[in-house]
């Protein structure tokens, strides 16, 4: 019975993140899944932060300024200020993180942007319209979802150790213990899947709707480079401009 602990470690393992899954699908039921106008239609900043948080939000307004000439966006990874006026609160929030030089590393400015005042309003504007999830209800169902995949690999590994220290003959009931972990957490995943999928950390269900119609393949905006960076992220741009927002 030396495998009697690994096996008691699997199943508080899977528990306690079957648990915590569950409460973070409960917490994001509970959102506003109305809009007061149901005709409302997300702006690309509003879309990046429901598709990426605040650093989808930092790299959108980056690449529109450098793409209208009001900042240099260099492959070396610098960020330089052409025009000082921003047109609007996000734009200056870069200009002032750049500072008085006027020139700054991306990656040193990227996550004090992030955290700017006309960021924080933004994501408080969504939370107010029901789109967003709210800061202190963040324990989201991704990350539920990635504490079962964990208990998941750590009930794998268990019960394979566990095997091991027994006699060949003596396996049968070994496997089957821990395929009651395995069962939990695989099915726990099921489940997830097929209720809360897709898992977003940032958009509430009425907010994942509307960011499906700003989709680069759906109707609002098909095939626009910067939509496809606000819900898809940097992934979309060209490398020289990946490194420039990266710091490479």
């Amino acid at each position: 019975m030396i495998w009697v602990p690994l096996l008691l470690v699997a199943c508080v393992g899977a528990a306690v993140s079957c648990a915590r899954l569950c409460r973070a699908a409960v917490v994001e039921a509970s959102l506003p899944d109305t809009v007061a106008d149901g005709r409302r239609e997300l702006t690309l900043p509003e879309a990046a932060y429901l598709a990426g948080g605040p650093l989808r939000v930092t790299d959108l307004t980056l690449v529109l300024m450098h793409r209208h000439r009001r900042l240099l966006l260099a492959h070396t990874g610098w960020a330089t200020v052409v025009d000082p006026d921003g047109r609007d609160e996000l734009e200056r929030s870069v200009i002032q993180a750049i500072g008085p030089g006027g020139q700054s590393p991306t990656a040193a400015i990227r996550p004090v942007i992030a955290a700017a005042d006309a960021v924080r309003a933004l994501a408080d504007r969504l939370v107010a319209a029901g789109l967003a999830v709210p800061e202190a209800g963040r324990r989201s169902v991704s990350g539920g979802v990635r504490s079962v995949r964990l208990a998941l690999a750590l009930t794998v590994a268990l019960g394979a150790g566990a095997a091991a220290l027994v006699p060949g003959h003596e396996r049968m009931p070994v496997y089957a213990w821990f395929a009651l972990p395995l069962v939990l957490t695989a099915g726990c995943l099921v489940i997830a899947r097929a209720e809360v999928h897709p898992y977003n950390r940032w958009a509430s269900p009425t907010g994942l709707a509307l960011l499906a119609g700003l989709a680069p393949d759906g109707p609002l905006a098909p095939d626009d480079p910067l939509t496809a960076l606000a819900t898809r992220g940097p992934a979309t741009l060209d490398p020289q401009l990946r490194a420039a927002l990266r710091g490479h």
